[in-house]
């Protein structure tokens, strides 16, 4: 059993509560999940494959620097921020503890160092250093990860800090789900996986060295990233991903007791999904026109949407795609306006069904213009 969650549902609340949308399936795992929660979802449709207290709200250490590299890679690929700026570490910045690379205060680092410190090695102070470059300070970057967390739908979810250090924190807080939602919109960012899937690497000229937090970077096939995180009070946390044949997978875990009990599991989820499931995608684009009565143009072409649908392995190349236009429409007709209806099926069976749209605006003809084109036609017929 498949599950399918709505995005849109789950916006419209804005509380911590955890929500009941999901359901333990361990007889559709064969393995043992060893964690307080987990979450197996398929990034380009969104659909969860597996899910466990996927909305319970934990402490997810390092994995919170999820967010935190989307605001920053928002701002790059805005032009805010170039990857080669200089940027210069803060006293603050610099007194952060846990994973570091010991920056020192007043040293300068391009934006690109700073991103590998914090994508391999989860560096705190460089976290810091990035957070305070967007937003003048971590508690300004703090409540901008809340804001852009509302706006994913992570409902779950409360950010304290920028690291994920919760020593002293009292309710930095998210879900499996929420955790697979932010990871979806990073890997949207297609340059954070020049970085995620790099094993090692050096900073200050080759003199200090890099490796990897993600084991699963070394041998996994496929892998994408994408973050690991652990305290004792969080347990061993990680967001997995990886992209087989066109589909992309994360797998999120959360509370492990151990290392190698966290990346044995993320390995085994991801395993699973690859092995049962495949992707069926249609890019959309002009499918054919329709005439238009009474419009400047005759006739509007007719565009589908871009469709993404999970099913299960091998299924994808059995869809058919079946296109049904309307017969005519009357002036004016807006861009977007629905004339037709795109339908997609597997044996027979509608699995799904999109709107066809116009591609663009055809306004009513007024008189001059019918008179025009009445005498156009008429001296083409008079010329033959």
């Amino acid at each position: 059993m498949k599950f399918r969650l709505s995005v849109l549902l789950l916006a419209l609340s804005l509380t911590l509560a955890a929500l009941p949308a999901y359901a333990e399936i361990p007889d559709k795992i064969p393995f043992e999940v060893n964690a307080e929660s987990a979450v197996l979802m398929e990034m380009s449709s969104g659909e969860v494959l597996y899910a466990k207290n996927a909305d319970r709200a934990l402490p997810p250490a390092s994995v919170t620097k999820i967010m935190t590299l989307l605001l920053f890679m928002e701002e790059v690929d805005a032009g805010n921020i170039a990857l080669d700026e200089e940027i210069t570490v803060s006293d603050y910045a610099a007194s952060m503890g846990g994973s570091q690379v010991y920056l020192e205060p007043g040293e300068t680092m391009t934006a690109e160092e700073l991103l590998k410190c914090v994508i391999i090695a989860s560096a705190n102070d460089a976290a810091v250093t990035l957070a305070e470059r967007v937003a003048g300070s971590e508690e300004a970057f703090v409540a901008k990860m809340n804001a852009r967390a509302g706006e994913l739908g992570m409902v779950n979810t409360h950010f304290e800090n920028v690291t994920g250090l919760d020593d002293t924190a009292v309710k930095h807080l998210t879900s499996a789900y929420d955790i697979a939602l932010m990871s979806k919109a990073l890997l949207s960012h297609e340059t954070i996986t020049k970085y995620s899937t790099i094993w090692m690497d050096s900073i200050r000229d080759g003199a200090f060295g890099l490796t990897n937090t993600n084991r699963l970077v070394r041998f996994y096939p496929g892998i994408t990233g994408l973050k690991t995180g652990s305290t004792s009070k969080a347990g061993f946390c990680m967001s997995a991903t990886a992209k087989r044949d066109g589909m992309h997978l994360i797998a999120v875990v959360m509370g492990a007791p151990t290392r190698d009990i966290r990346n044995a599991t993320a390995k085994e989820l991801l395993d699973w999904g690859f092995a049962g499931y495949s992707l069926y995608e249609s890019p959309g684009g002009a499918c054919g026109e329709v005439p238009v009565k009474g419009g400047v143009e005759e006739v509007c072409r007719a565009v589908t949407p871009s469709v993404s649908m999970l099913l299960e392995k091998g299924k994808n190349k059995a869809v058919q795609a079946e296109i049904l236009l309307d017969e005519a429409v009357s002036a004016p007709v807006e861009a977007g306006q629905r004339i037709g209806t795109a339908r997609y099926l597997l044996d027979g069976e509608v699995l799904r069904e999109e709107p066809v749209t116009a591609e663009s605006t055809v306004a009513r003809i007024g008189f001059c213009g019918l008179l025009w084109r009445m005498l156009g036609t008429a001296f083409l017929k008079s010329g033959k």
